[in-house]
């Protein structure tokens, strides 16, 4: 990894790497993009740790972070450990895959917290990416931090009012409770095959198998988690009616954020 450091900055050659495509593409939403003088700059959280980083073509600015911190934390969380530019070799064997890898290069999958991942996917239910954004923005600002599902343990749908989550509400209470007491073991969850895995996060309600799939593959790290929403559905239907190729076994969910990105986009 080609890095260095320059006064309180981490600066990072990183291809197969872009920020909008990975930070604005539905995976996360404590990520706001912020005016700069570089060619695009976020501003998050990861476990409550702030980051502003930066993107200039392939160079890659991570401001007022420790070389501890981006080692420790923020290689893992942007997944740099993963050589995405075989993966997509391996993809590209398929035409209409090769053609979303070109298209959306730069995805990455975040290596997220599972709780709030579980959390987010949850209130992103018939949900729109602002109100969702919302929703965990004044959760956030009545603990101070992402609360842990201890913390959560003892709200109720009332005591949750000031979300203005909706039906959602009875769902954060729901987790928080299983999750609180061990019924749901998220650490244990993450090490079961796939599908008893969905079936186990299914305990919870208000989780149903698209819920149960992206805190798999977006909080959990499960490639082979496949998240089905309506764009698709609509690219299994024109392009993959039986299932996907062989080349994509095992690395399906990394397949599905490049189709995602190339379906939506090229229906604009």
């Amino acid at each position: 990894m080609n890095y260095e450091i320059k006064n309180n900055d981490i600066i990072l050659e990183q291809p197969d790497f872009d920020l909008d495509e990975t930070l604005d593409c539905g995976q996360a939403f404590r990520w706001e993009k912020i005016p700069s003088s570089h060619g695009c700059t976020y501003s998050g959280y990861f476990l409550d740790k702030p980051l502003k980083i930066s993107q200039d073509n392939g160079i890659f600015v991570f401001h007022d972070t420790t070389e501890d911190d981006f080692l420790n934390i923020w290689c893992d969380y942007f997944d740099f450990s993963t050589d995405y530019r075989k993966i997509k070799e391996i993809l590209s064997q398929d035409e209409t895959l090769k053609k979303a890898c070109e298209f959306a290069g730069g995805i990455r999958l975040l290596r997220q917290d599972s709780w709030e991942c579980l959390c987010s996917f949850i209130i992103s239910q018939n949900n729109n990416i602002p109100r969702i954004k919302g929703i965990i923005s004044r959760l956030c600002e009545h603990y101070g931090h992402f609360p842990t599902a201890a913390e959560m343990a003892a709200e109720t749908v009332e005591s949750l009012g000031y979300l203005r989550a909706g039906f959602r509400a009875k769902y954060l209470v729901d987790a928080s409770g299983k999750t609180a007491s061990g019924e749901i073991d998220l650490n244990a969850v993450s090490k079961l095959p796939l599908e008893d895995a969905q079936k186990t996060l299914m305990q919870i309600k208000g989780v149903g198998p698209k819920v149960a799939q992206c805190v798999l593959l977006f909080g959990m790290h499960h490639t082979d988690a496949f998240p089905v929403d309506v764009w698709i559905k609509r690219v299994m239907t024109e392009y993959y009616p039986d299932e996907l190729p062989d080349c994509a076994k095992g690395i399906e969910g990394i397949a599905q954020q490049y189709l995602f990105h190339y379906i939506r986009n090229l229906e604009k």
